[in-house]
């Protein structure tokens, strides 16, 4: 899905000051966003490992149809809502989720009235949010996650969404609908890893036993490639937008690449803001802190420009959102 013109603030910015900076960078920028050299490059790099590298062999998941058309559809200036009330209504299992959805306490606000359409529930929500819950249910059904080291993966994949999307409202620099699909796509490499890679399981028992490194390392020890990759692979194969890709490739190197020379700032605030939604998806479920993700915690707040205060802040309100999500 195209990404919208965005811009990013300079690390230890204000609140204040970043809230006026993303409102001039929106009259600032074409409506077009440009693929970011980065972007390209990152693609070079997946087309040589599908080549000739460690990835030759494995078979990504093919994008499904309705999302190829979902997206075809959204690309327009206007996209028709009657056309994407019919691809949502060719799917018993996504008009389900949409009508569930635009009839919960978050979009239903003070109307008393429940949605019976597809067409209701699309104006409800609104196309491009829309757009992000039929694409969960598409990742799910193409994606399944039946191994017991996967439990409740999508489940998490949809609360690191609502997390995302909460954090994007708070800062400048990227969507909330762009928030939510690195959210959903953050980690899909690992079940693909899971279903395609021999051994792969073991890797992941090995690296949450290992003291001496983190999962990263250890699937490239042992298969030359590891998640980030992998769903990258994923995401460029479904044209998800490129800052996302980019952020799913690069989101466990954001102090690396912060500090380097790079062009695509949205993509480093993508994953910046994966790293406070990770963190909170697993104080929600109970979970104790993740290693890498709490290494790279520093950087992401630099990046943002985020305090501890700022954070703190935020926690009961994105506890909230994420119990919102739970219980629909």
């Amino acid at each position: 899905m195209p990404a919208s013109p965005t811009t990013v603030v300079p690390p230890g910015t204000s609140a204040v000051t970043r809230a006026v900076t993303s409102a001039a960078a929106t009259v600032r920028h074409g409506a077009t966003a440009s693929v970011s050299a980065l972007a390209g490059r990152i693609a070079g790099e997946l087309d040589r490992a599908r080549r000739s590298g460690p990835l030759s062999q494995i078979a990504i998941p093919p994008c499904p149809e309705q999302l190829a058309r979902l997206n075809e559809a959204l690309q327009k200036p206007e996209p028709d809502l009657t056309v994407l009330a019919r691809i949502a209504g060719s799917d018993v299992a996504m008009a389900a989720t949409l009508l569930r959805n635009a009839n919960s306490a978050r979009y239903r606000g003070t109307d008393t009235v429940a949605v019976q359409t597809v067409g209701q529930a699309l104006n409800r929500i609104g196309l491009r949010e829309s757009a992000v819950i039929l694409t969960e249910v598409l990742l799910r059904q193409a994606i399944p996650t039946r191994h017991p080291l996967l439990a409740r993966f999508w489940e998490q994949s949809a609360l690191r969404s609502a997390a995302m999307s909460f954090i994007a409202r708070q800062l400048p620099g990227t969507t909330p609908e762009l928030a939510q699909l690195f959210g959903l796509f953050c980690h899909v490499g690992v079940p693909v890893m899971l279903q395609r890679m021999p051994g792969y399981a073991g890797t992941l028992a090995e690296a949450a036993a290992r003291k001496d490194r983190g999962l990263i390392a250890t699937e490239n020890a042992n298969h030359r490639s590891d998640h980030a990759v992998v769903g990258a692979l994923v995401a460029r194969a479904w044209q998800v937008a490129p800052p996302v890709m980019v952020a799913i490739r690069l989101h466990h190197e954001i102090g690396q690449v912060a500090a380097g020379d790079h062009d695509d700032p949205e993509a480093l605030t993508l994953a910046a803001m994966g790293v406070l939604a990770e963190r909170a998806v697993r104080d929600h479920e109970g979970l104790a802190p993740d290693r890498e993700t709490e290494c790279q915690l520093a950087a992401a707040l630099r990046w943002l420009g985020v305090d501890g205060d700022e954070l703190a802040d935020w926690q009961e309100p994105l506890q909230a959102a994420l119990d919102e999500q739970t219980a629909r």
